[in-house]
């Protein structure tokens, strides 16, 4: 009898695979798929903020700056919208980003960690001390002035980067570790998107933003009347985008607004759907019974297509929009912000007085102590209340490391610098660097500790 290799690995019967197929062959759940990418958007992140500044220091800055400044005018008859490149990305672009935001917060609300009151609180209570704290922190350095104006800034936690790194432990952490990380930055996102809408917006135009609460109801109407199709959500929530542009209130917002109407509850339940499959199924067997080619084969094409359409149909648009974009928004869009954002002249020269900038202090000791004090205190607090519950094979001392990561504010902090500081390009600048400086120490600090105070699992 001839020996089998266990290293061999045949092709089952009647699958054909290209040559790099079986690399995506296998099947991870939503959540886990979620983590790949974010992951991986978060090394994008990194190469794409290094290039940024290596682009900015060198002696084609100006050429990128140019580029970033260059109008594109779109229009139809006398109807014109002209921005320049840098504004199509921070105010178009990120308006996709900010849909997905908002699917992953309804999400976490419907059937995620945020679901259960019980399991929420912590999460809720960390991602509430770790947007004050490091507020107050900025205010008791920039008290008045211009400075005040960023103190949103370290409010923030980029999920990408954190996640990103949390995951480089994930053979010396619990899941549920993970979990936490991932509900606290959304409620975090959350808070940030409140703070734009309220905190960030100079003035108001009170007809386009009639129109665009118009439109936010037209949007929960296709809701609440069953409408499952993307294309009249997508049609309606380009028209609130325009319509918040005008406003004055930022136009990203669309993208949550849109996203929290979108249904969550699928057309078919899974007895309907099981039913149907096995129906289907049959109908298939029997059609290729004389004909196995499903090429000219048209009852098996046509039973191929209703199954389909009832496999759509098993799942809520929630979930298939969240899977369709998180992709190119983890991919394209978020790694372009980057390189258009991050691009920060760095004088050497003056080293000690940008240190020493109350902007730069404010924003770096926000990110870094304000998380830190925020997450773990109140962490603290709603467990000594009684209140919440650690996460399942979690220690209070992960917490800490957790805290540490959440420090990276990247994305949304250097969005909310751009908006407070448009007008002052020192102060701007001065942040962004904050911004940098902190992520990267409390990157590098929080991988360290949770390295030290986690135990990778007997057996691994």
């Amino acid at each position: 009898m001839q020996q089998e290799n266990k290293h061999d690995n045949p092709p089952k019967k009647g699958i054909y695979h290209s040559i790099w197929e079986k690399t995506f062959n296998k099947v991870l759940t939503p959540f886990e798929e979620f983590i790949h990418r974010e992951t991986t958007s978060g090394l994008l992140l990194m190469g794409m903020a290094i290039l940024a500044l290596v682009l900015a220091n060198s002696s084609l800055a100006e050429t990128y700056l140019h580029t970033l400044h260059t109008y594109i005018k779109i229009g139809v008859g006398d109807w014109t919208l002209k921005m320049s490149l840098h504004h199509w990305i921070n105010d178009a672009l990120m308006a996709v980003f900010f849909f997905v935001v908002g699917l992953e917060l309804k999400r976490e609300i419907v059937v995620g960690e945020l679901s259960n009151p019980r399991n929420a609180v912590l999460p809720i209570a960390a991602a509430i001390g770790g947007m004050v704290v490091p507020a107050v922190i900025y205010m008791l350095i920039n008290p008045e002035g211009d400075a005040a104006k960023g103190w949103g800034i370290p409010m923030a936690t980029d999920i990408a980067f954190a996640i990103g790194a949390l995951a480089l432990l994930a053979s010396r952490v619990p899941k549920a570790l993970i979990t936490f990380l991932v509900a606290l930055a959304i409620v975090d996102d959350l808070g940030a998107v409140v703070v734009i809408a309220i905190f960030y917006t100079d003035t108001i135009s009170i007809v386009p933003l009639q129109i665009a609460v118009a439109l936010f109801i037209a949007l929960i109407a296709l809701n609440l009347t069953g409408v499952r199709k993307a294309v009249p959500y997508f049609i309606v929530s380009i028209f609130l985008w325009y319509a918040l542009l005008q406003s004055g209130v930022h136009a990203t917002l669309a993208g949550v607004l849109g996203a929290l109407t979108v249904p969550a509850m699928p057309k078919y339940n899974p007895e309907r759907f099981s039913g149907q499959v096995k129906e289907l199924i049959q109908r298939f067997d029997d059609s290729i019974e004389n004909n196995h080619n499903i090429l000219t084969n048209d009852k098996s094409r046509a039973v191929v297509q209703t199954l389909e359409n009832v496999v759509h149909n098993v799942q809520a648009p929630l979930q298939q929009l969240e899977h369709i974009w998180h992709l190119p928004v983890a991919y394209v869009i978020i790694p372009i912000f980057a390189l258009a954002n991050a691009g920060i002249a760095l004088d050497f020269s003056s080293f000690g007085s940008t240190l020493s900038h109350p902007v730069m202090m404010g924003v770096s000791a926000g990110l870094v102590l304000g998380k830190l004090i925020g997450i773990t205190g109140a962490s603290w607090l709603v467990l000594k209340l009684g209140i919440a519950v650690l996460p399942k094979d979690t220690r209070f001392t992960q917490i800490v490391g957790v805290s540490l990561l959440a420090g990276i504010g990247f994305t949304m902090s250097i969005f909310v610098a751009q908006l407070g500081f448009s007008d002052n390009e020192e102060m701007l600048l001065m942040a962004k660097t904050g911004i940098l400086f902190a992520s990267l120490f409390a990157g590098i600090a929080g991988y360290i500790w949770l390295y030290i105070v986690s135990k990778p699992p007997v057996g691994s």
